[in-house]
């Protein structure tokens, strides 16, 4: 989590950013995974990252809310996520949980199903839009 100077609309602002990139990067996994995220704190205030709509199983640690769930993440600091996608699949999305951030600091969370579904793959042309 890093600030950076992002252009749209021809207007140029510092916005928070998750390695350079707003939105920040999209994560692809399969049902079934066990998912490692180092999240690096290079800003001042704390951050925390919250995994939306993930299932925390035996793993509650892993949600995101400060204070809550887990102590957030000081500036200068990391913390690695780790946890295992079960029983579920669809487009999730992930974003900061601490104050404002999640204003800037969100991405896409694509869960793929272990065995593919009956019918044609999706056009690959495509790309997931978060509202």
């Amino acid at each position: 989590v890093e600030w950076k100077n992002v252009t749209r609309l021809c207007s140029t602002k510092p916005l928070l950013t998750v390695n350079g990139e707003y939105p920040g990067p999209t994560i692809a996994v399969h049902e079934g995974d066990h998912v490692e995220i180092k999240v690096t704190n290079h800003i001042a205030d704390n951050t925390t990252i919250h995994w939306h709509g993930i299932r925390q199983l035996r793993t509650g640690w892993a949600d995101g809310p400060a204070y809550i769930t887990q102590c957030p993440i000081r500036g200068g600091k990391s913390y690695t996520y780790k946890f295992t996608v079960q029983y579920q699949r669809g487009t999730l999305w992930w974003h900061a949980h601490y104050a404002w951030q999640r204003a800037s600091v969100y991405g896409a969370f694509l869960i793929h199903p272990r065995m593919p579904f009956p019918f044609s793959a999706p056009i690959q042309d495509e790309f997931p839009i978060i509202f």
